[in-house]
């Protein structure tokens, strides 16, 4: 074990130990007596000395020594028993450290790195030796404070966990610490008197890689837009790699493609987040993908057991995994033997009396009078209560189902008889086989069953491997089909379900349901099955009903091919669950709107090219150039490129192996020759499993993680490139800080709204809080209270709300900013003049009573105490600037403006007044504002009262209305010109990056804070 490092002198050391092994730093020790063939005198010796000078009276044979060439001092680092023990120690040390204490220059730096090192792994270790760290809490709440103290992040930043390891930078290792949160990861390391600590948001990390060069020995690699940094010496490498992995590709999930979390519910919460729960979601991943299941399904248990396999005539060891509707087998030696058991085909689960051949065994009953039984289960009692108490809730729910539904189903029984009877005789058969072989094939079938059973629950081996491989006989591939994708299952416990889709869809007019019109008669047209009407209704049910199904998804492109080769072989309910499976289950986020799944599995490929076919990999410098042939393998499952027989051969063992299938297949078909691929493809892809079998679902699983994060990223350049090259010819904001902008503008997007609105709204609008936020961070001008800052970014908001959907978009918001930050004066002036008149300004707005009371009385003249050289005549000196102002015309001329009444001119003052708090020239702006605004009042005072003699010479029913006190936009802006003092204010342009810097900074505490909130409320 590794040991807290403690000083030794070596000149008396010798005499007890001898040296074994040793380098330049480490030396590798045996207690003298221990191990040899005789002891004699020297080990009676040493175990008297070990008795006497020793208070436990054992010490550890063996031992690892930091020493230096010439030094009679060092440090013992690590111990142990065995020799076998400290072999890996030293290896470790070897293999991890021994070439990078070359870069060192003193022996002070080399044994100060090796000492917090070795802490380090201690730290390490003893995390890892405990169940989790809520079991054992100490030393995660002591992390967690030293996480808190360097990094001072808010108090609801969660730390999910944390690794010892060394960042570098160029040559030298930094030791110390990577913490991992649900928002960010986090390093900090103090060594030789200097410290070095950084913050990544998981949002901004591009990709993820492991790589080893130079004196570094394998390390983690994290990608940013701007750098990138590298991790290494962890003590688990694999664990640390799966745990960045997830929590980035969880974070960019949930706030760029939170379509593809609805359904883990854990995950929508990121306070819920912990290291348990990540490993827990990796472990459900993979059983989902291995057994094909629904993404609904959660996983409950998982157990080590044996299921006594017939065909084997013994018991086969491997695990047990329990979800919502289904009991999963998989051996040890993972995909050799496989086992689903719907729990609707199960008559009762029971315990059996344990023996010791058969200990704690319990046997499951399903209808076909057939039973499985499992042995060697830990926990076997509270295991069979819970699936018990699942199967009684299922069965009631089923029986409740088939009640309510067995007359819609009954319905079209009928119609799909009569449809199939019509599909079968156009039926193609494949010219590469004959019927011969296809009788063969039957009965190598047949005996299949008779030894591993059928339906559903039968044994999938490498045998059932083999007879897939050589394709499915055209009797048996619809109910094939069906059983291998668990579709069967689903829709036995969805009757009726299918009828009530297609229903509800017949005569709705929808962007999918015309798309599908369009594409009806491109579906397999050299087919008989649909050059005639009734082939073609089919179609059409299955695509609208599954549309009317998942409006997320819709229809998309190739789902019609698909539908088309589904309903050949299966009937139309079967074919409707299968498109199902395929486009939720087995090709997960294929079909939407953004294809993020198909992207995804095109850079796993990359990578698989670049992994199996290096020789491709260098002569096709850039990869992604094939996805424009790979990505139709993908969508179509190579129905689009091959030949029918072939083809649907392809299709078979995509419904048995899953996508590994068609990447398997894609690798075959870019190492094949073209005369190889123009012979027959569907003999390589036997020999594509053979060369390619050992890809297994949990690496494509891993890889998918990993790729997700590079594609989810790439979106969001592409996105951002696309929003930003509309919006800059409208603003004159520099690019580089227009890109800022947009960043803040999406981080309050994403961090302050409301995760349960689509995608778009959530990328390119903000609601009212959320513009609120960001309005506090970038207003380029102080508002004086809170209050006052809140009132004028909710009349902003309303302002530039012009379609009234309480959402303003990107444009909407640059072109706001540029107005205040680069706009000439005028304009400026007439942004605040809007946002002082309706419907910016309303009656219902909170605000203090000058709003509903003004100060001053509309039916007596005014007195002011004016500055002193100012002349009284002030309506011939504002007529003359009117004039003038008048005479400029301007390209664009803009609706003139409503008047001003004095409540609203109140509030008008009140904000500049606002606008001038710790400004330098404060005296001067609150001066210029007050001549101002006496000259305001007093042109409105005097125009009220003209007004007023007019309305008493004119008739009775004259409006009140007309003779209110009002100025216009012209009048108050000709006032602010005479004033220097306000021209000069705002006139000088604010500084936009330092704004944008200072925003950038308050914006992570306001993240966790609102997030919080949120989830508070939720």
């Amino acid at each position: 074990m590794w040991l807290n490092p403690e000083e030794v002198l070596l000149k008396n050391a010798l005499k007890l130990w001898v040296t074994e092994r040793s380098n330049d730093f480490f030396l590798l020790q045996r207690r003298r007596g221990h191990g040899e063939a005789s002891s004699g005198i020297t080990g009676l010796l040493v175990g008297a000395l070990d008795s006497v000078l020793d208070s436990n009276a054992r010490v550890t044979p063996f031992r690892i020594l930091l020493q230096f060439p010439g030094s009679q001092i060092s440090w013992v680092i690590a111990s142990g028993a065995a020799i076998e023990e400290v072999n890996k120690h030293w290896d470790w040390l070897v293999h991890n450290l021994l070439q990078s204490l070359s870069v060192f220059e003193s022996k002070e730096d080399v044994a100060s790195f090796v000492k917090g090192k070795v802490k380090g792994l201690i730290a390490e270790e003893v995390r890892s030796r405990q169940a989790a760290q809520e079991d054992d809490p100490e030393k995660f709440r002591e992390a967690l404070l030293k996480f808190e103290l360097h990094f001072g992040l808010p108090s609801s930043e969660k730390l999910v966990t944390y690794f010892s390891c060394c960042c570098w930078k160029g040559r030298v290792p930094r030791q110390g610490f990577l913490f991992l949160s649900i928002n960010h990861m986090a390093f900090y390391s103090f060594l030789l008197g200097k410290e070095v600590k950084f913050v990544i948001p998981w949002v901004e990390v591009t990709r993820l890689e492991r790589v080893s060069a130079g004196l570094m020995t394998e390390a983690i690699r994290v990608h940013t837009r701007h750098r990138q940094r590298d991790f290494s010496m962890f003590l688990n490498l694999d664990e640390a790699f799966r745990v960045i992995g997830q929590l980035a590709d969880i974070a960019l999930r949930r706030l760029l493609d939170s379509e593809g979390l609805e359904l883990d519910h854990v995950l929508q919460q990121p306070a819920c987040i912990t290291k348990r729960i990540l490993e827990e979601q990796a472990l459900r991943e993979f059983v989902l993908a291995l057994f094909l299941l629904p993404r609904s399904e959660k996983l409950y248990e998982v157990a080590s057991c044996s299921v006594w396999t017939p065909h084997a005539r013994r018991h086969t060891p491997g695990f047990l995994y329990t979800t919502d509707s289904y009991l999963c087998f998989s051996s040890r030696e993972v995909e050799s033997c496989i086992l689903l058991i719907p729990l609707l085909e199960v008559l009762f689960i029971e315990k059996a009396e344990s023996t010791s051949v058969l200990p704690n065994p319990v046997i499951v009953s399903i209808r076909t009078k057939k039973a499985f039984q499992l042995i060697e289960l830990q926990d076997r009692d509270e295991l069979v209560e819970n699936l018990n108490t699942r199967l009684r809730s299922l069965q009631w729910k089923q029986s409740v189902t088939i009640s309510y539904c067995y007359w819609m189903y009954h319905r079209l029984f009928i119609l799909y008889q009569r449809l199939r009877e019509l599909l079968r005789p156009f039926i193609i058969e494949p010219v590469c086989l004959c019927q011969s072989l296809e009788c063969e094939k039957e009965q190598l079938w047949e005996n299949h069953f008779s030894e591993f059973g059928r339906g559903v629950h039968m044994f999938r081996t490498e045998k059932i491997r083999r007879l897939v491989a050589m394709g499915i006989p055209e009797s048996l591939r619809g109910e094939l089909w069906m059983n291998l994708s668990a579709a069967s299952s689903v829709m036995e416990s969805h009757q009726g379900y299918y009828t009530t889709m297609v229903q509800k869809s017949m005569g709705h007019s929808s962007l999918a349901t015309e798309e599908i019109e369009r594409d009806l008669h491109r579906s397999l047209p050299d087919h008989p099955a649909f050059q005639n009407p009734t082939g073609i209704a089919a179609l059409r049910r299955v695509l609208t009903a599954y549309a009317h199904r998942n409006p997320k998804i819709g229809y998309c492109q190739s789902m019609n091919i698909l539908a088309s080769v589904l309903l050949l072989y299966a009937k139309e309910e079967e074919a409707f669950w299968l498109l199902v499976a395929v486009c939720e289950r087995m090709l997960p986020d294929y079909f939407n709107r953004r294809v993020i799944g198909a992207q995804v599995d095109q850079s796993v490929f990359e990578e698989l090219i670049r992994e199996r076919l290096p020789e491709l990999a260098e002569n096709v410098h850039d990869l992604s150039t094939l996805s424009s042939v790979s990505l139709s393998w993908f969508l179509t499952l190579f129905l689009s490129v091959l030949p029918f027989d072939s083809a649907v051969c392809v299709v078979d063992c995509f419904f048995f192996h899953g996508i590994k299938a068609i990447f398997q297949l894609g690798l075959a078909v870019l190492e094949a020759n073209a005369a190889q691929l123009s012979a027959s493809v569907f003999f390589g892809f036997c020999g594509s499993c053979q060369k390619f079998g050992d890809l297994t679902v949990r690496q494509i699983e891993r890889l998918r993680c990993r790729h997700r994060i590079q594609v989810l990223q790439s979106h969001e350049d592409t996105t951002k490139e696309n929003t930003l090259r509309l919006i800059a010819p409208d603003v004159s904001i520099s690019p580089e800080n227009l890109a800022d902008i947009y960043n803040l503008f999406k981080s309050a997007a994403w961090h302050h709204g409301d995760l349960t609105r689509s995608f778009v709204e959530r990328q390119y609008r903000l609601d009212r809080p959320q513009f609120k936020s960001l309005y506090g961070l970038l207003v380029p001008w102080p508002s004086g209270s809170e209050h006052h800052t809140d009132t004028l970014g909710n009349r902003t908001f309303t302002l530039l709300d012009q379609d009234h959907d309480n959402l303003v978009s990107f444009r909407e918001f640059a072109v706001w900013l540029d107005t205040l930050y680069c706009g000439e004066l005028n304009e400026k002036i007439r942004l605040l003049y809007r946002l002082h008149i309706p419907p910016a300004l309303t009656e219902s707005e909170e605000d203090p009573s000058l709003m509903k009371s003004p100060l001053l009385s509309t039916n007596r003249p005014l007195f002011l105490n004016l500055p002193p050289g100012w002349s009284r005549d002030y309506q011939e000196q504002l007529k003359q600037m009117l004039h003038d102002l008048a005479k400029e015309k301007e390209k664009n001329v803009e609706k003139p403006l409503p008047l001003m009444n004095q409540r609203e001119f109140i509030q008008f003052c009140k904000t500049l007044y606002s606008l001038f708090q710790s400004n330098p020239e404060e005296n001067d702006l609150f001066q210029a504002i007050a001549t101002v605004t006496s000259l305001v009042l007093q042109i409105g005072e005097a125009e009220h009262r003209g007004r007023g003699s007019a309305a008493e010479d004119a008739d009775d029913q004259t409006s009140t209305t007309d003779s209110e006190w009002r100025v216009s936009f012209a009048q108050i802006l000709a006032s602010l010109l005479t004033e220097q003092a306000l021209v000069s204010f705002f006139e000088k342009p604010p500084s936009l990056q330092s704004k944008i810097r200072e925003a950038r900074e308050k914006q992570y505490q306001q993240r966790a804070a609102l997030l919080t909130l949120q989830q508070g409320g939720s």
